[in-house]
């Protein structure tokens, strides 16, 4: 509980309300993927996704909270209004949007396998059978490989951290990610050394992973949140502020919609 106080402090922002959204705009981030969310040092939340939010908060003169959750367990909280907005990378699919609303997409990522650099596997259902993958648990890799990836073992896990160290153990043979959570949170380190990106970008299958990243929130609210959320995004992207945040943790372009 003292750290979730901690990390709200670290991103409450002042500011004028209006009347069609909260008092205080609670945002849901799951933390452990850096560079997108994660918690620093300092016990405080950081990342290119928390900046971003910053940004749009201080757009919409909205005091702004951050609430930590799991991955799975954000989905639910935004229905049951225990929070009122979702940032943690959530790919726009058809199946999310039965449920929620989202945002015009503020990125677009890769989605890779990782695994051995001497593993001499195939990046592919027949190439895998009978292996062990592992996945966030509740993300749309995980229903990706129950649809693809139907003969292998698929191992579940909380958080994506938990599937690297594991990876990393030799209890799995591969890991389906966010290629650039991949690059940032495992290959760039000391202990992704010996691993590599295997296969093609599976992100390119838009029936499973959509349109984009957004940001999640309850039908309802499109007309009022959803429609402030999507003026204040492009405003930032016209005058340049997203294209900098982009520019600040990524030697990449992650923010431009593909053609």
């Amino acid at each position: 509980m003292r750290r979730r106080t901690a990390l709200a402090a670290g991103l409450a922002l002042p500011g004028a309300t209006l009347a069609q959204t909260p008092q205080r705009l609670r945002i849901g981030f799951a933390v452990g993927y850096a560079p997108f969310s994660e918690v620093g040092s300092d016990g405080q939340l950081k990342g290119f996704e928390v900046d971003l939010a910053q940004a749009l908060c201080t757009r919409m003169v909205q005091q702004c909270v951050p609430v930590i959750l799991d991955f799975d367990g954000l989905a639910p909280a935004l229905l049951s209004r225990k929070i009122d907005a979702i940032m943690a990378s959530m790919s726009i699919t058809p199946e999310r949007q039965q449920l929620m609303a989202f945002s015009t997409p503020y990125y677009f990522s890769p989605v890779r396998l990782v695994m051995r650099t001497d593993a001499r596997l195939e990046a592919s259902p027949a190439g895998l059978k009978g292996k062990r993958i592992g996945v966030e648990r509740g993300t749309i890799h995980e229903r990706f490989l129950a649809a693809q990836f139907k003969d292998s073992q698929v191992l579940r896990y909380p958080t994506q951290d938990q599937a690297f160290l594991d990876l990393k153990a030799g209890r799995l043979d591969a890991t389906l990610v966010d290629a650039v959570i991949a690059q940032f949170g495992f290959l760039n380190r000391a202990e992704g050394r010996g691993f590599a990106f295997v296969g093609p970008d599976f992100g390119r299958q838009e029936q499973f992973y959509g349109k984009g990243i957004g940001v999640g929130m309850r039908k309802g609210d499109v007309a009022t949140l959803g429609r402030r959320v999507d003026e204040a995004l492009a405003a930032l992207r016209g005058n340049g502020t997203l294209k900098a945040l982009n520019d600040r943790y990524f030697s990449f372009d992650l923010v431009t919609p593909p053609r």
